[in-house]
This record gives structure tokens, sequence and C-alpha cells, in this order.
């Protein structure tokens, strides 16, 4: 008797509550509202965990977020940079991120990585050029503050060529003049005002040379008849 008692006990215990289960909350992708995540699935493999590159712009600097407003961070998350590299993350651009996504990225970038006041009394060159920029003059500029890592003639000594006609191709204006003035950290590259101690590249500098390298830039057709030019 007091075994069968024994088996009718164990049994009841091990009924429980059939309806009992817990269940994990579902979130759909685009309820997702944590910057971490979101950073880490659309935008660390470019510019990594910290923003700080090393395969595109350092948007974790603080020069960078200093020259940027909020507005020009959220059109280039959510439209990206046609005929670049850099893709429209924005549904409005067939990416998969909701405007409020893209509102926590642009907060987050400032609340992870803005810190005001670390550069000082330094002004950096602006986002925008507000001219067209001298060529001729822009060499100039090259062979002052870029020669020395970039060689002579922009194609290479102890950092890579940065007239290669590849480069050039994936890159916008834009581009070429955000990164002049950022720099690149995380390949030791300076930024505008450590090219030559002392000498920081003024507005005018940056706008020249600038244009000295999109001059460089060869037509679509030539590129593609010329592909991986970087001798």
């Amino acid at each position: 008797m007091k075994f069968c008692a024994l088996i009718l006990a164990v049994g009841l215990a091990s009924c429980g509550s059939p309806g009992r289960q817990v269940k994990t909350p579902v979130i759909r992708p685009s309820e997702v509202t944590d910057f971490g995540v979101l950073y880490g699935q659309n935008c660390s493999g470019c510019h990594g965990i910290d923003g700080q590159g090393p395969l595109a712009v350092a948007i974790g600097s603080p020069v960078y977020l200093a020259i940027t407003d909020d507005a020009t961070i959220r059109r280039v998350v959510a439209l990206g940079r046609p005929g670049t590299a850099m893709p429209g993350f924005g549904q409005t651009a067939g990416g998969l991120l909701t405007a409020a996504q893209v509102d926590v990225l642009v907060r987050g970038m400032r609340e992870h990585w803005a810190r005001p006041g670390a550069l000082g009394s330094d002004q950096p060159p602006a986002y925008s050029a507000s001219q067209p920029g001298d060529t001729e003059r822009g060499h100039n500029v090259y062979t002052t503050f870029c020669s020395s890592c970039h060689g002579s003639d922009g194609r290479g000594g102890r950092a890579g060529s940065i007239i290669d006609s590849s480069y050039l191709g994936l890159v916008s204006d834009q581009y070429l003049r955000t990164v002049t003035i950022t720099g690149m950290p995380a390949l030791g590259a300076p930024d505008w005002s450590g090219n030559v101690p002392g000498k920081p590249m003024s507005d005018a500098d940056v706008t020249d040379v600038v244009a000295w390298l999109v001059a460089q830039r060869l037509p679509l057709s030539a590129q593609l008849n010329h592909p991986g030019d970087s001798e």
C-alpha cells in the first residue's frame, strides 16, 4: 500500500499543469530599439565596433561628430551614398530600418562617442565645401600635407595609393573631404591637424586637395578599360 501511494504521489507531481509554459516574447526586427544591437548588425562591419573604421569613415570620431549635424548623419544612414559602397539602410531606400531606428542610431552615436570640448579651441574645416576647389593649388597642398605618407605622386609610399582608379571610383567627393578632415584612426592616418606638426589644414586646403584628388579620377568608361590601375 505504501508503495502504491508513493507511485501515485510521483505521478501527480510529474503531471504538472500542461498549460503553464514559459513563452519567449517575439520581437520583430522593426521593433528593435537597442543602439548596440542596431549598430552591431548594420554598421560595425565597415565602421568597426567602436566607430573607428578601418574600412570606412570613422563615424565614432569626435572630429566627425563635431563637423556633422544630426540631419546629415540621418540622411546618410537612411539613404546611403549612391554610387559608393555605402548602402541606404532606411526602408525608404530599400533597407530594413524604420525612421525610428535610424534616429536611435543617430542619438546613440552622439551619446556613445561625441566628446564636447575634445577638440579644445581647434576648429576643424567644415563638413561641406563652400566653394569649388583649385586643383593646381590642391597639388601643392597634397605635397605639403600628404606626400610624406602617400608618395610624391599619390601612388603610395608609407601608406597606399590614393589616386588608384579603383579606389577613387568607389568613393564620393564628400568621402574624400570627410576622411581628409577626420583621418582614419584605425589605420594611423592623422586628421586635418596632425599631418604637419603645428600646421593644421585650413578649410581651403581641404577643398583644394579634394579637388586635385577628384581630378585624378578616371571617367567610368576609362575605369572599365583600366581596372585595378594601381602602379
